[in-house]
């Protein structure tokens, strides 16, 4: 008997919210996406992790089931070994960017 693997699938999607009714078709789909186990990795990028292939499908179809009529929605799945692989890059004011600042302070 093998062992399942751990996955992980990401939803990346783009909703329009610009009238009010958009905006609550967005917000559904994003409470749809968190009750189904799904963590927010950033702005319209949710992940979830799963055991083996059979787990991926089910969630493929739980998202296919609620995708809204506007927008578009990406779903991507990767082995847990390519996603502890991930890098997460945070910028950081230079250490000029600083001083400038403090020197506009002054005057």
């Amino acid at each position: 008997m093998s062992e399942s693997k751990y996955m992980w699938i990401f939803v990346f999607f783009d909703l329009p919210t610009k009238t009010k009714k958009e905006r609550k078709t967005y917000t559904s789909f994003r409470k749809f996406l968190l009750k189904d186990g799904f963590i927010m990795m950033q702005f319209s990028v949710y992940a979830r992790i799963c055991k083996g292939d059979d787990s991926i499908e089910t969630h493929k179809k739980r998202v296919k089931e609620h995708i809204p009529s506007k927008g578009h929605i990406r779903m991507l799945s990767i082995t847990d070994l390519q996603y502890s692989k991930m890098e997460t890059l945070i910028g950081v004011k230079k250490e000029e960017e600083k001083l400038g600042k403090q020197q506009l302070l002054l005057f």
